[in-house]
């Protein structure tokens, strides 16, 4: 009773002291200290009188480990008792998101996560924007402020760190980001308040900040970094690695290792992701990777050390619960003592390709297990409810404590344990971390550093935060250890992290069919927002968006991830045509002999067509015949030009291939942001093409056939002659075989179709152009020789002249030589970086024009007709609708509109 008494009085008097602590949270503290100060004495006291009994003495590891579990015991009982006192008001967290996008994957998962944990998220740009951080110094009404990158500074000026309180948890620790910002020239700020020189630390001293230099993995081990160690033990180490570190005290120090970094070799030009213990074990083996992991432990931690000893005035900025995290860069010169090279206050992964996300991934990984790490969930105090009721404090333990004086602000005494309230918050949220299944492994404290801490807590002398944190992290690993001694080939880490497995493969059965994220480059802002339980998603870009390349990832690595169909990638760049597109994500379970259909996610893209300006007042004419984006014809001009209007007395054009332009009317033909892109026509440079009416288009037809052969872009072109001729259209699937229409133009009329080139077979079983040809005459017989018999050839990209001397081959043999054959010249189309399909280079596309023009040449001396598609739709090749080749520039609507 004399200790809570004690207790109630001290707190009553530091009242005052600190007008940001809550009363009741305090007495609470106080009470709870006196508790575990009662709890942890009973041990030792039992220790201590082994001592004086060598005799009946125990075992010392014995009564350590008695000691500790006495200590945990308490921890847990009193983790409810303080953290359950929070209001619902203390669940609230303000991102700021400073110049970062709500589409971007960052702001998306701290939302996502943060509404997983039952805390109410509040986004604002800046500190001085946000309407719960403009009042009382920013520090009411919030339990969690998550500052972004770019936001930092804004919290730095707005946040009174000293006047948080003690449930507030902030991101930044501003001793932290002094200690290792930049002095000039990359010195780091620590150096400049110490006595050190560059051979004390194992680090270089202008490692701070941003650099311009480029840092270079070493060629071999010969020459390396003069800190390495002489006689590097073989095989040598050389590497350079990012680590990532997470401090969530400066006094005493506490910090995290994650078990993800990056790794960068000779032999690879990106860094890659990987577990930092499983990329040692591959370097240089069991025992010697054990000896490295130790080695990158002690190395940080003697940089970490250095770094807040001279951050004194720092110390008075008491966030008990505010955290850091730090990229260490580390340079492996031969030896397994690394050099740190390069600190920086943020998660950096410039080495990482940006083209398949992997750092963005790796980065939403460490950041999503540091949340889960540090702040406690409603369910994981629920769950420690039992434990309290079946955790309790004895009458002994009242007995033996009796008479002792418990001096705070001081420990005075043989057995004092000297606890703030501050020390003994950090010391509960240690206890639930280390027993948090995580990513994290602890750093320091560490027996690296404390080679007398096991025999600390036997001597005379006070306990320290520090010991006690040590105690916590052996008994956890020794738990861990008899958990998977079974196992001895999956040796682990302090904890594991179920989400950084989905770095490396794993083996078994997909139990979570689930993505974790969708990313996407442009971001797209989904509706709803993401969630791994909504399956069905809608987003828009603009007429300039041509590509999305997407990367969804799954929960589980046992899951894997294919694109519209079950052998599909996992990654891929789209094409988005205007209007719809859809991109469908597969779930897959490998583990059967053929993959198996989990879930199934869709993406609906809707592209905006091209900004149109309606036309109410005065305009001019402009036109154009390539795009600036794209010179197929250096020698010409490009883009909107002043139309000079040379049509005085027009003809009807005689051929499809007449050179003509692109004419739309504008308000400037400097901008053309002001056309009005509704009335875009093409018109011939010399003649017009008619438009020729339904009756006459009919009566044209009439006992005539017309026959197809072609890809998709020639099956659209008779879909949209049957529909103008019937005034509707009843079927407009998308063929890939021969088809032959009977019933056009009230029977009057017949059109028949041959798909070529059937580029999804083998080409050993491709049909050739002959046999194809030669398939379509002969389903769409009887035939005449005549020009009541009309032959349409051709597609995107593949047909030549040497197509054409085989049409007049077959004709020939046939007797079909006299037939109206119509060319379809190429057209625009694999001008985009799509994966999975080739992709033409702009030189390629400028061979292709060339190639085009010899198409038109031979079949005009076969005496063939032309319609030259390519001119027609290299000035609009940002015009093309559905489909992976970006090749198709107009389409058949529900209701017949083309």
């Amino acid at each position: 009773m004399r200790c809570l008494l004690a207790s109630a009085g001290m707190l009553l008097r530091r009242r005052s002291c600190s007008c940001s602590c809550s009363g009741p949270l305090l007495l609470l503290l106080g009470v709870t200290v006196c508790l575990f100060y009662q709890t942890l004495m009973v041990a030792r006291n039992r220790l201590r009188s082994g001592h004086q009994q060598p005799a009946a003495a125990p075992d010392t590891r014995v009564l350590m480990e008695e000691e500790t579990r006495r200590v945990i015991a308490a921890l847990e009982t009193l983790q409810v008792q303080v953290w359950s006192q929070q209001p619902p008001r203390w669940r609230r967290a303000v991102v700021l998101t400073g110049r970062h996008q709500l589409s971007d994957p960052e702001v998306q998962l701290y939302q996502q996560v943060l509404k997983n944990l039952d805390y109410q998220v509040q986004l604002s740009r800046y500190a001085e924007t946000s309407s719960v951080l403009t009042t009382n110094h920013g520090v009411s009404g919030w339990s969690l402020l998550l500052c972004l990158s770019s936001s930092e500074r804004s919290c730095l000026r707005r946040i009174s760190f000293s006047h948080l309180q003690h449930h507030q948890t902030v991101n930044l620790l501003p001793g932290v980001m002094e200690a290792f910002s930049d002095a000039g020239g990359g010195l780091c700020h620590f150096y400049t308040r110490s006595h050190l020189t560059g051979s004390e630390l194992p680090m270089r001293p202008h490692a701070c900040g941003s650099t311009s230099r480029k840092l270079q993995v070493p060629e071999d081990s010969v020459g390396g970094d003069s800190h390495s160690p002489v006689g590097a033990p073989p095989p040598a180490l050389v590497a350079m690695v990012n680590v990532y570190v997470l401090v969530t005290s400066m006094k005493p120090l506490t910090s995290f290792l994650h078990d993800i970094s990056v790794v960068t070799t000779n032999q690879e030009q990106q860094g890659q992701p990987t577990k930092l213990r499983n990329f040692l074990l591959q370097q240089v083996g069991p025992t010697t990777s054990h000896e490295a992991l130790g080695q990158v432990k002690k190395v940080i931690g003697e940089v970490l050390q250095a770094a807040m000893s001279t951050n004194e005035k720092q110390q008075m900025n008491r966030c008990v619960l505010c955290y850091q995290l730090l990229t260490f860069t580390l340079l492996f010169s031969g030896s397994v003592t690394p050099v740190v090279v390069q600190v920086e206050t943020d998660l950096t992964f410039s080495s990482l390709s940006d083209d398949t996300f992997d750092g963005q991934i790796t980065k939403d990984l460490i950041l999503e297990d540091t949340l889960h790490f540090l702040l406690p969930t409603h369910a994981h105090l629920s769950s420690e409810t039992h434990l309290s009721s079946e955790t309790h404090l004895s009458s002994e333990t009242h007995t033996q404590t009796e008479g002792r004086q418990v001096r705070y602000g001081g420990c005075r005494g043989t057995h004092g344990v000297c606890l703030s309230e501050n020390e003994f918050l950090l010391l509960l949220q240690f206890q639930r971390q280390m027993k948090t299944p995580s990513g994290f492994q602890l750093l320091y404290p560490s027996t690296l550093f404390s080679s007398s801490s096991s025999s600390s807590s036997s001597s005379s002398g006070p306990l320290s935060v520090s010991d006690l944190q040590i105690r916590i992290s052996r008994h956890y690993e020794l738990q861990r250890n008899q958990s998977h001694r079974t196992d001895e080939t999956d040796e682990r880490t302090n904890q594991e992290s179920a989400l950084s497995s989905s770095q490396d493969g794993s083996e078994g059965s997909c139990v979570d069919p689930h993505l974790r994220q969708i990313y996407t480059d442009p971001p797209l802002t989904l509706t709803p927002p993401f969630s791994p339980w909504v399956k069905e998603y809608r987003a828009e870009v603009t007429f300039d968006t041509v590509t999305v390349r997407i990367r969804p990832q799954p929960v589980s690595s046992a899951c894997r991830v294919h694109l519209d169909e079950h052998r599909g990638p996992r990654m891929a760049n789209y094409p988005v045509g205007l209007g719809d597109s859809r991109i469908s994500i597969l779930v897959t379970d490998t583990a059967e002999p053929e993959p198996v259909v989990m879930t199934i996610y869709t993406v609906h893209v809707y592209r905006e067509s091209r900004p149109s300006l309606p036309m109410f007042g005065d305009h001019v004419m402009c036109c154009f015949l390539q795009d600036c984006g794209l010179l197929v014809q250096p020698g010409l001009s490009c883009g909107l030009q002043p139309l000079v209007d040379t049509q005085s007395s027009l003809h009807a054009c005689s051929s499809g291939h007449a050179p003509g332009r692109w004419v739309v009317p504008c308000l400037s033909c400097s901008d053309n942001r002001t056309c009005d892109w509704r009335e875009v026509a093409w018109r011939p440079d010399s003649c017009y093409h008619p438009l020729v009416d339904r009756l006459l288009l009919q009566d044209c037809l009439t006992d005539r056939k017309v026959l197809f052969i072609g890809d998709s872009t020639n099956r659209g072109m008779m879909y949209l002659l049957m529909e103008r001729v019937n005034s509707s259209l009843e079927d407009w699937g998308k063929a890939h075989d021969t088809l032959v229409y009977r019933n056009l133009n009230g029977g009057r009329s017949q059109v028949s179709y041959s798909y070529y080139p059937q580029f999804w077979l083998e080409k050993t079983q491709r049909p050739t152009f002959r046999q194809a040809l030669l398939q379509l005459i002969d389903r769409s017989r009887p035939l005449v020789n005549s020009n009541r018999t009309v032959l349409v050839v051709g597609g995107v990209q593949w047909l030549n002249t040497n197509h054409l001397r085989t049409v007049r081959e077959v004709l020939d043999r046939e007797s079909l030589s006299d037939i109206l054959v119509v060319v379809k010249s190429l057209g625009m189309g694999f001008h985009l970086p799509v994966d999975g399909i080739r992709s033409l280079s702009l030189t390629e596309i400028q061979d292709l024009y060339r190639e085009n023009q010899n198409i038109i040449s031979t079949a005009k001396h076969h005496g063939y007709e032309v319609i030259d598609t390519f001119s027609i739709t290299m000035g609009r090749y940002k015009e093309f609708l559905q489909g992976r080749c970006a090749c198709h520039f107009h389409e058949i609507s529900r209701r017949g509109n083309v």
